[in-house]
């Protein structure tokens, strides 16, 4: 099957995945969570529009490319809301003075210096509309790349009794990358669905993708995860009670 990255890799590169044993399929474990990573407005844009016209009102703005995921996204969300499987989300959260950045502000001049977005009805940390979280989902708020530094979301991995992670969403090379990398370390087993990942560079999301593939995780596509999600058995969990809490 031909991959997403396969045009980037040289002919060594292909050789030396073929013998070095890398990209064994770990596999689901038996108690997933879904993981939102940072689907907003910062990085989508206010409405779909081609990269390069986006990232004038939205600096970190990934373009259609991130609109286009959409579709699926909803389609997976739904999905793990029917099986009452936990959804986790994940987004940044700075200071008006943005003091908090911290090394943030060594690497982009824009997104540090400029007042942008100050007219948009939307914040740029808040969810996508399209997917907003439920009130039996959990939020995360974080100033770093991985959902895991600074944050309790490992105190609610270990709640929920979680062996796997269900990841998705932007950017592929950066705040992806980095939650799945924690959570390897962690010893959760990792899925990153391909199809709802996306990146404002191809050859990053391609290239990150095929080694997070080699080495962290199973790269693979929604259809498989549904159908994963399908054979688990119904209530697996104790979920928070959210606005149901008369039942």
């Amino acid at each position: 099957m031909k991959r997403v990255w396969d045009n980037f890799l040289t002919k060594q590169d292909k050789e030396v995945f073929e013998k070095s044993g890398y990209g064994v399929k770990a596999g689901f474990g038996k108690r997933p969570v879904l993981l939102v990573i940072d689907i907003n407005y910062n990085f989508l844009g206010d409405k779909p529009r081609p990269i390069l016209e986006s990232i004038e009102e939205w600096p970190n703005s990934c373009g259609e490319v991130g609109w286009n995921c959409i579709p699926k996204i909803i389609n997976l969300i739904t999905k793990c809301r029917e099986k009452k499987i936990p959804i986790i989300y994940t987004t940044g959260e700075v200071r008006n003075d943005k003091w908090d950045r911290g090394s943030w502000a060594w690497k982009n001049k824009r997104t540090s210096g400029e007042k942008i977005n100050k007219n948009h009805k939307f914040d740029p940390n808040d969810i996508l509309e399209d997917i907003k979280p439920q009130s039996k989902d959990i939020i995360i708020k974080k100033l770093k790349p991985s959902g895991f530094y600074g944050t309790n979301l490992q105190s609610f991995l270990n709640l929920f009794g979680a062996d796997t992670l269900l990841i998705f969403g932007t950017t592929t090379s950066g705040c992806v990358r980095a939650t799945a990398i924690d959570g390897f370390s962690a010893n959760y087993k990792i899925c990153i669905v391909e199809d709802c990942c996306f990146d404002r560079s191809e050859s990053s999301h391609a290239i990150n993708l095929c080694d997070l593939n080699a080495k962290y995780a199973d790269v693979i596509e929604s259809n498989e995860v549904i159908k994963y999600l399908n054979d688990l058995e119904d209530n697996l969990f104790k979920l928070p009670l959210g606005d149901d809490n008369n039942n």
